[in-house]
C-alpha cells in the first residue's frame, strides 16, 4: 500500500531480550538446548518482519470486462498483535475485472506481505482489500480469511475454533456479487 515503511528488527537487542525472557521463566540460557534459542528466535522475527513480498502490482489487459477473478484458499500465517501467539488464515479473494487483471501470483504476495507483521484477522482482510483496491483502481473487491488463532486454541478457553472474517466494498455489497462470491469459494474447497 502507499506509504509502506518497511520495518528493520533489531536483531541483537531481540537476542538479549530473548536471553531475558528465558531467564525470567526459570530457565538457563546457557544450557545446552537453549544457548541458540536467543538467536533462532531474532532470526524468526527478524525474517517474519522483514517479508519481501516482491512485486505486487503486475497486471494484464483483460481478456473480458466486468468478469469476476478468484483465488482461493491461500493459507498464510499471520501473529496475533494482542498475544504474539501465531494464527493462520485460509484467504480467498474476488475482484470484478474491468480494463486489468492481476498477475496470479500477485494474490498470494500481497496476502503473505499483510499477514507478515503483528495485526487482527479483521485487519489482515482490510489491508489486503485496501492494496487491492489500489492496485486494480476498482472498489469492486472481496476478501474472506477463515482462521484458527493459537492465541484462543492455547490459552483461554483452549478450544480449536475457525474465525471467519470478510472485507466487502463495491459490487460485493450486491446480494448477486456476494454470493457468486460465496459459491466460487465453496468450488475452490473441492
Amino acid at each position: 500500500m502507499k506509504n509502506d515503511t518497511p520495518k528493520k528488527v533489531d536483531h541483537d537487542k531481540v537476542k538479549g531480550l530473548v536471553r531475558e525472557l528465558l531467564t525470567a521463566l526459570g530457565e538457563d540460557p546457557d544450557r545446552e538446548g537453549l544457548v541458540e534459542t536467543p538467536r533462532r528466535i531474532a532470526n524468526f522475527w527478524r525474517d517474519f518482519i522483514e517479508y519481501d513480498a516482491g512485486k505486487l502490482d503486475t497486471t494484464f489487459s483483460a481478456v473480458k470486462h466486468n468478469q469476476m477473478v478468484a483465488v482461493t484458499g491461500m493459507r498464510v500465517w499471520s501473529m496475533c498483535e494482542h498475544h504474539m501467539l501465531p494464527f493462520w488464515c485460509d484467504v480467498s479473494i474476488a475482484y470484478i475485472a474491468d480494463d486489468r487483471v492481476l498477475g496470479l501470483s500477485k494474490f498470494a504476495r500481497i496476502a503473505h506481505k499483510h499477514a507478515h507483521k503483528l495485526t487482527l484477522q479483521e485487519q489482515l482482510v482490510s489491508d489486503i482489500a485496501t492494496e487491492l483496491k489500489e492496485i486494480l483502481g476498482t472498489e469492486d473487491v472481496a476478501v474472506m480469511a477463515k482462521g484458527e488463532h493459537l492465541c484462543m486454541t492455547m490459552r483461554g478457553i483452549q478450544t480449536p475454533h475457525r474465525m471467519i472474517s470478510s472485507a466487502l466494498s463495491g459490487k460485493f455489497h450486491q446480494a448477486e456479487q456476494r454470493m457468486e462470491f460465496l459459491r466460487l469459494i465453496e468450488t475452490g474447497r473441492e
